[in-house]
């Protein structure tokens, strides 16, 4: 019985004798494993991603709008546009007739254009916020202040803007009490958010929050309002706040008991659980694209070693007739299909993450390298090794002695 190293060193000598065909061998193995590298830190990245970012809405706050927040139901989304919109009166209710609510907002958006002289920014989101959506919106305000209640009451044009308008408005400057144009009126700029960075290849930063009473003076009432609970610190207040703001809507919205809401309530795990179900789907499409990449070079492999076998048959029989015994052919063969694939391994990691991680910094797709991610790839190249090594190996040790020495 030959010791591991000498199987191993054995095993190098005989990779090392055909250097090319190891090589592409190995080459056709780490493009499977590669590219699923590459789709697990993009999906990874992609779910923190959204956790952080899509989903950057507090744990303790819920949302109620005429729109659903999350689904992939098409017929869902038609039929919510023909329910009444949800206005100003709506959010006063739940403000003052939800006990368990602890804070009551209202947000308002549509799309406008802001202009500074000749300099002009177009599909600029502007959103109308009532005063103390201050303590619910999870956005920081880096310089200036928020609008006060004053402000509000005396529909004060004034206006705190995302950084995409202070750098290509203000040239990245202080804008601080400067004025802005925007929907075709004069606004002062009172403060600006801290930058929030793109949404899957979207801007996230070319905005501007105004107070609600200006929003609707501009716009009317032909925008329907979001309105945003916050219930810190209980989960079961949580659940009852809910209860009670869709007891207190269906009552104002003449729902029957039988009838469905004509509007929908969002948190935080809808998000997520949406973005599960979506990405769950791409990542099995991905992940089986990929395991037919490693199961084609498995295959691969597996020919090779066979052809290997074929072109060695006088080799092998030489081995056993100095006392080799057929375990020891077995372990040399297996020897040198795992060394080929945790090569192949070791190469396409490098290349996966590599990927990875020029997708990350030089496009607005995120990526997660994780080091979890290494050892799966070496499991599954050192697993695809040992599969498909068994036949060609199991195939050489049970070859006749004499036989494989008549062989030319």
């Amino acid at each position: 019985m030959l010791f591991p190293s000498d199987t191993l060193r054995l095993s190098l000598d005989a990779l090392a004798a055909h250097r090319l065909r190891s090589a592409l061998t190995t080459l056709g193995l780490a493009m499977g494993v590669a590219t699923l590298i590459t789709v697990v830190t993009l999906i990874q990245g992609a779910n923190m991603y959204v956790e952080t970012k899509i989903a950057n809405l507090g744990t303790d706050v819920f949302q109620v709008a005429r729109t659903p927040f999350a689904t992939t139901d098409f017929e869902v989304i038609v039929k919510s546009l023909k329910y009444k919109h949800i206005n100003n009166d709506d959010y006063i209710a739940v403000r003052e007739q939800c006990h368990a609510c602890r804070m009551v907002g209202a947000t308002a958006s549509a799309s406008t254009h802001a202009k500074i002289g000749t300099e002009e920014i177009t599909d600029v989101n502007l959103i109308g916020q009532t005063q103390n959506m201050e303590d619910i919106d999870t956005r920081t305000v880096e310089g200036g202040r928020y609008f006060s209640p004053v402000e509000e009451q005396r529909n004060s044009r004034v206006c705190i803007i995302g950084t995409t308008l202070q750098d290509r408005l203000f040239g990245g400057g202080d804008p601080v009490g400067k004025t802005v144009r925007l929907a075709s009126q004069e606004f002062t700029v009172i403060g600006y958010y801290e930058k929030f960075g793109s949404v899957l290849g979207q801007d996230a930063d070319n905005y501007a929050v105004i107070p609600m009473s200006v929003f609707l003076q501009i716009q009317g009432a032909r925008f329907s309002q979001t309105i945003n609970v916050r219930v810190p610190g209980d989960e079961a207040a949580f659940d009852r706040a809910q209860d009670e703001v869709r007891q207190i809507l269906r009552s104002r919205r003449h729902v029957a008991p039988a009838q469905d809401d004509d509007f929908f309530i969002g948190t935080k795990d809808a998000y997520i659980a949406l973005w599960g179900q979506i990405s769950g789907a791409f990542f099995a499409v991905f992940i089986l694209v990929s395991a037919i990449s490693a199961l084609v070079g498995g295959i691969v492999i597996m020919n090779v070693m066979l052809v290997s076998v074929t072109e060695r048959t006088k080799e092998i029989g030489v081995r056993r007739a100095v006392g080799a015994a057929a375990n020891d052919i077995l372990r040399q063969f297996l020897a040198e299909s795992v060394l080929q694939c945790l090569a192949g391994g070791t190469v396409g990691i490098s290349i996966g993450f590599i990927c990875a991680e020029l997708l990350r910094r030089f496009t607005s797709f995120p990526a997660a390298v994780k080091w979890q991610v290494a050892l799966m790839g070496v499991f599954l190249s050192s697993a695809i090794g040992l599969f498909f090594g068994i036949y060609p190996a199991r195939r050489a040790a049970m070859l006749d002695p004499v036989e494989a020495l008549r062989s030319e």
